[in-house]
């Protein structure tokens, strides 16, 4: 039974204490990727964006981020809506990247015919294994889904099924919503999602196309998607602005990066100036690509070691709070409308029960980007750390809240899960919701509890839901063109 806001849960051991068993057990079942069965690099925890959906779950569970749940919903309430916002896949490299990797391996081949020699000990040595490593990625792949992406949206499509049964069941499978950004990426994240539930629900029959399925396929919406592209404010003040990554620019000269810039040059024996941190960069991004799509531990993962992987982190983290996260207030409060949308969609389904009908979209599925994700955590307070991520204070924030792999990895998701309760003592606690962050309940931010009344949920959030209009925020302030001049 459930106390008062301000309380914990009290643990029920009815067998309706299958949330906290399915919680637990999600690791283990519907196909979800085993830790032996991958290959992994002492690099895999550093990637950032770029990290492995299982890499960043099967973190330590001391480090920093969600935690499992122990305490269960009482037997008398049952989860009514699910709205899940999904991170696309793991990806390909964009072309930008494959360029600038392309450049790093022309530079390693050049080197290697002037200088073709054996290392000390008689062996080739790393640069020249670079040399000769193929490079699998062409321009066109350009950040589209690999069948690992697809992999990763099956297994989670099959696990959530299994966690809320009375969601994804026959009856409510033509009354799934399906919204998605317009990137391929996202669009074929949600077929595939899509595709697995079919199988899941309807394992006699055969797989239709996803245009003939009652449901139909993933809607684009990119205002609600991608809404930083349709946001004036943010791609004046941080987007299209070269002083708002200052601190970025500022790490890769700093002594952290320096450092790795001298050793990385001395370990592949070309000069020095030939580098760049965006060069080390895409070096290090490599190695996560290689295991990601490809499954394999290339020799790019052996130019780095662990405190190289940690700064190279870092630098890819200070991008991500500068530009998407806490950095600037126009990062989160771009992603109010979106915010806002869920939280209609709660809003109905509560109505809905209040007057005795069926939830009319029991499951909302909308696929996004790390974009998507990141500013929207934000928003709701989650991952701030006391003091800001700077070029200046990386020792400072080895232990910070703010690491982009442990939140928003690929296939990454947070999910809104809205319960009923049948026998609640009062109106107000008819209705509770839970958050889940990667498949692990998310403590609420203001009060590091693991459910809310929807009514409380709502009030803290107040200010979000009634006074942050998308149209006030992003508009750019008035230029004043008037001239005193004569």
């Amino acid at each position: 039974m459930l106390r008062g806001p301000g309380s914990l849960l009290r643990v029920s051991v009815a067998p309706a204490a299958a949330l906290a068993v399915a919680l637990l057990s999600s690791v283990s079942h519907c196909s979800h990727p085993e830790q032996k069965d991958r290959e992994v690099s002492p690099l895999s925890s550093y990637f950032g964006t770029k990290t492995r959906y299982e890499d960043a779950i099967y973190k330590d569970a001391n480090s920093e981020g969600p935690r499992r749940d122990q305490y269960p919903l009482e037997e008398a309430c049952t989860p009514v809506q699910l709205v899940a916002l999904i991170r696309h896949g793991t990806r390909y490299p964009t072309a930008k990247q494959i360029r600038k990797l392309r450049q790093l391996h022309d530079l390693l081949q050049a080197r290697r015919a002037g200088n073709n020699r054996a290392d000390a000990g008689g062996g080739r040595d790393l640069g020249a294994a670079l040399a000769d490593w193929p490079l699998w990625y062409e321009d066109w792949v350009d950040g589209q889904l690999v069948e690992k992406g697809r992999q990763d949206m099956r297994q989670l499509a099959l696990r959530l099924a299994s966690l809320f049964p009375n969601l994804f069941n026959r009856e409510n499978y033509g009354r799934l919503q399906l919204i998605t950004s317009s990137k391929h990426r996202c669009v074929e994240s949600g077929v595939a999602f899509l595709n697995a539930l079919w199988q899941h629900c309807y394992p006699e029959l055969p797989l239709p196309d996803v245009k003939e399925m009652e449901c139909g396929p993933p809607r684009i919406n990119d205002e609600l998607m991608r809404f930083f592209d349709h946001c004036e404010k943010f791609s004046s003040e941080v987007e299209n602005n070269d002083t708002a990554l200052y601190h970025v620019e500022a790490f890769k000269t700093g002594p952290e990066m320096q450092n790795i810039l001298k050793k990385v040059a001395a370990t592949l024996q070309v000069p020095v100036n030939s580098l760049n941190a965006d060069l080390i960069q895409v070096a290090f991004f490599t190695c996560s690509f290689d295991l990601a799509i490809k499954g394999v531990k290339s020799p790019w993962c052996d130019v780095f070691d662990t405190d190289d992987g940690k700064v190279l982190e870092y630098l890819n983290d200070l991008k991500q709070y500068w530009k998407r996260g806490y950095g600037y207030a126009i990062n989160s409060r771009s992603s109010c409308g979106l915010f806002q949308d869920i939280f209609q969609h709660l809003d109905k389904a509560v109505e809905q029960k209040k007057r005795s009908q069926p939830v009319s979209s029991p499951v909302i599925l909308q696929f996004g980007h790390a974009e998507t994700l990141l500013p929207l955590l934000s928003l709701m307070g989650y991952f701030k750390d006391k003091e800001p991520l700077t070029a200046y204070n990386y020792k400072e924030q080895i232990n910070r809240k703010f690491r982009s792999g442990l939140i928003v990895p690929y296939a990454s998701n947070l999910v809104f899960v809205l319960y009923h309760c049948k026998n609640a003592q009062t109106p107000k606690e008819e209705f509770q919701v839970q958050m889940l962050l990667n498949e692990k309940v998310l403590p609420l931010a203001h009060s590091q509890e693991t459910v809310s009344l929807y009514e409380d949920l709502k009030n803290h959030y107040k200010d979000i839901l009634q006074s942050c209009h998308t149209s006030q925020e992003c508009k750019l302030p008035k230029v004043n063109n008037t001239s005193d001049e004569l």
